[in-house]
């Protein structure tokens, strides 16, 4: 085997898809699309290796670095080797050479990042490379129906209307509070700073692909002091943004069918107290997923979320669909 390193070059993808087959993991078929020719806006570096047989040059494994808008304080890197060419050193040379190209990242930022799935020789590679997990992310269906329905106020519909409320994606109140809950629970990979522009593009306009938001309101408040009559909105404590319709599953039919999943971001204000962020995710939760089954990406670190959907699991009303995923980095 004699093995050399250049740049990447147009073509490559196809020649090392033909050599690798299908992504072994979620994370393998994400990051493949990552892998393209270096350059400097966005910043990125990326290098194949080739296996010269009877002086034909074969690439066989590819790596690559690149800074993120998003969570700038670590460099995101992935590596993939063709499986007949692991356990020979290619995988570290290659990651020793992406740690030479991120010393010289311009934002001076050097410390890489990777998704893996627990259990993998990726996630195996990481472990024997430094790298450590700083968070678990779960993708979690719960089942219809799963918590009894909240009662709001008096019990009357106008009650309930003052707190649950239909909200466009495009308000900027449901924006601000999206943004700090995502800044809040991604504490462990800092996201940088979130405009509203960003936080819209992100999870709330139609390219992101939201259709609707729910949101749940603490109730009315007075603007003139107790004993006169509350007019004014309570503030917003939860929300819920779906990004795809729950439907019957192919060659089923609407009565007996098996519903899609909506796919859903629930959160809260997160300058609320734990069992007042409790309370919302659960208020918010048993209204989303009352008829239909709802998917929810849960973190570690979304220790509100978690509270309301570890029992759900326990007792078999959500279920983790996939492989757990694990953000791995260099120590800090």
């Amino acid at each position: 085997m004699a093995i050399e390193y250049r740049e990447w070059r147009e073509g490559d993808d196809l020649a090392l898809l033909e050599i690798w087959g299908g992504p072994e993991t979620v994370q393998a078929g994400q990051f493949r699309g990552t892998l393209a020719p270096s350059g400097n806006a966005p910043w990125r570096r990326c290098i194949v290796a080739e296996d010269v047989v009877d002086g034909v040059p074969i690439p066989v494994a590819a790596a690559v670095v690149h800074e993120a808008s998003l969570h700038p304080e670590r460099l995101w890197a992935y590596i993939e080797v063709a499986r007949d060419h692991r356990r020979a050193g290619v995988g570290s040379t290659l990651l020793t050479m992406l740690r030479h190209e991120a010393a010289r990242a311009p934002s001076a930022v050097s410390k890489l990042r990777c998704k893996v799935e627990p259990g993998t020789p990726g996630a195996a590679f990481a472990e024997a490379a430094g790298m450590a997990p700083i968070q678990r992310s779960r993708l979690v269906v719960v089942d219809p129906a799963p918590l009894k329905l909240p009662v709001f106020g008096d019990g009357s519909e106008s009650a309930a209307t003052d707190q649950v409320e239909d909200l466009a994606t495009g308000s900027v109140e449901l924006s601000d509070v999206v943004g700090r809950y995502y800044t809040a629970v991604h504490h462990w990979d800092s996201p940088g700073d979130l405009s509203v522009a960003m936080v819209q593009r992100l999870f709330l306009d139609d390219l992101s692909g939201a259709h609707g938001a729910i949101v749940l309101r603490a109730p009315k408040a007075s603007a003139f002091g107790h004993g006169i009559a509350a007019s004014r909105k309570g503030r917003l404590e939860g929300f819920a943004i779906s990004y795809a319709e729950g439907a019957p599953a192919a060659g089923t039919d609407s009565a007996g069918g098996v519903a899609v999943p909506s796919e859903v971001f629930l959160g809260h204000e997160p300058k609320l107290g734990a069992e007042e962020a409790r309370a919302a995710v659960r208020d918010l939760l048993a209204l989303i997923a009352y008829q239909h089954p709802v998917m929810l990406e849960l973190d570690d670190a979304m220790t509100a979320l978690r509270a309301v959907v570890e029992p759900l699991l326990e007792n078999g009303k959500a279920r983790v669909q996939g492989s757990e995923t694990l953000v791995v980095a260099d120590p800090a």
